[in-house]
């Protein structure tokens, strides 16, 4: 257990102390990792079991990049007089907090930094919730289908057809990375649901399950397991619950939360990420992204989203819900390479008129897929069932059947289930920025997978 705890310690780290009197955050990017004293010559030390069971499964790399942040170099930093308040190993940064901006300057004079860019500031009122919504518990019972009203938004996938055949999930450990999930440790019809732990990447102090409902209802539509009542995507997946998402402000500095996020699933053995969240405009206008911007690198989460198949695992991710209004566009990290990127649709299969549309600057195709958003059924935070909008909602109920087609198909890679589900889709011959390409066919995956197995 101990050396367990050293592992994850080394692939992310957090750090509290003196970070809620802070007023400023900077991402420090940092040169190099020269002075790691790790080795790619053993991964063990820096790496879990499962994370390097993952890579090895798929002929993938150990490398650079899965080098911890020099513990050097973040010591020096922090004797500068600022806290850390997370690392990031993929893209080699440390972001502090301080109240002095000369301290800055002191840390840009470190011969291992490159640059340093502010990335919080902080904002006046709360910055978290300490409230908890009243339960009802007393969600509707449907006679007629285990999946209750759920059952349209996996049947037009055709899902259900991969859960008869015994695919629900088990032994896939899904990640969700959002906002809060309010009330899930308490509403009783998801007291079934797989969860392995959480951690709060904003506010490690703050309650998870009395921040946002927005991860509450997100993680419904993948993990409801109460026949009758709902059925989510994947209902016997195993979940840890994260949060990235600072619901009280708009700065860069979520992302930096959230690129810690993801290095933990990785770390914990996490197979499938799903993330509702996206960002294109912050409180600070001179950070606002411009549509040259979304070529899958310019952002840092997008930087980390891309890399995320080159460690064996998917990310699913919402399209964005701009199509109304004036930017349109998908947001980072909607933007990114190997990921699948979803837009919303209705039950009919008609067009979400909110969302976002493709393609990338750099010409690829988005979004990738299309799954229910308008009127997708979840559970509320009172513990009965609701209707929400939202590509928030498509991108989960996605999540949890591409993570049943993976484990139907347990010999491909990430890269292969991705490129697997954008050929079953009904627009595959001619993808398009709205559609992509199109609501797809699980059933139709699969059994392309078997006919190429056993040949």
């Amino acid at each position: 257990m101990k050396r367990m705890i050293l592992l994850l310690t080394c692939a992310f780290t957090v750090f509290t102390a003196g970070a809620q009197q802070d007023t400023l955050k900077y991402r420090i990017s940092l040169k190099d990792k020269a002075a790691t004293e790790y080795s790619l010559d053993r991964p063990e030390e820096f790496l879990s079991p499962k994370a390097i069971e993952r890579r090895s499964k798929q002929h993938l790399p150990i490398d650079s990049t899965d080098l911890p942040v020099c513990r050097k170099y973040v010591d020096e930093i922090r004797r500068q007089g600022v806290n850390v308040v997370v690392t990031g190993k993929w893209d080699n940064f440390v972001t502090v907090s301080c109240n002095d901006t000369a301290l800055i300057g002191r840390i840009l004079s470190l011969p291992f930094v490159r640059m340093a860019e502010k990335v919080w500031t902080a904002p006046k009122g709360p910055s978290f919730s300490e409230r908890r919504d009243s339960l009802v518990n007393r969600p509707t019972v449907y006679r007629d289908s285990i999946y209750g009203a759920a059952i349209t938004q996996i049947q037009m996938s055709r899902g259900d057809k991969l859960h008869q055949a015994g695919f629900r999930g088990q032994g896939m450990t899904i990640a969700v990375i959002d906002a809060g999930y309010h009330n899930v440790d308490s509403i009783t019809a998801m007291q079934n649901i797989r969860i392995l732990g959480v951690k709060d990447f904003v506010n490690p102090a703050a309650d998870i399950y009395a921040e946002s409902s927005h991860g509450l209802s997100v993680l419904s539509c993948i993990g409801m397991n109460r026949p009758n009542v709902m059925i989510g995507t994947a209902p016997e997946a195993s979940f840890w619950l994260l949060r990235s998402e600072d619901e009280y402000s708009e700065h860069l500095v979520e992302q930096d939360y959230w690129a810690a996020a993801v290095e933990f699933a990785d770390s914990v053995g996490v197979d499938v990420i799903n993330t509702s969240l996206g960002y294109y405009s912050f409180d600070d206008p001179s950070k606002n992204y411009r549509f040259r911007d979304l070529d899958g690198h310019y952002s840092l989460m997008s930087r980390q989203a891309s890399r995320v198949a080159d460690k064996g695992m998917i990310l699913v991710c919402s399209a964005g819900n701009s199509g109304q209004g004036s930017w349109k566009k998908i947001t980072p990290p909607g933007d990114a390479d190997n990921v699948l990127t979803v837009g919303a649709i209705d039950k009919k299969a008609l067009l979400a008129p909110f969302s976002s549309i493709g393609n990338t600057a750099d010409g690829r195709v988005k979004p990738d897929v299309m799954a229910v958003g308008l009127g997708a059924d979840v559970i509320r935070t009172d513990g009965n069932q609701g209707r929400a909008n939202g590509t928030s909602f498509s991108s989960p109920i996605m999540c949890g059947m591409v993570t049943c087609l993976w484990q139907a198909c347990p010999t491909l890679t990430a890269k292969e289930v991705i490129e697997l589900v954008r050929r079953s889709g009904d627009h595959a011959d001619f993808p398009d920025n709205i559609y992509g390409y199109g609501v797809p066919d699980m059933w139709k995956a699969y059994q392309e997978y078997q006919a190429t197995a056993s040949r």
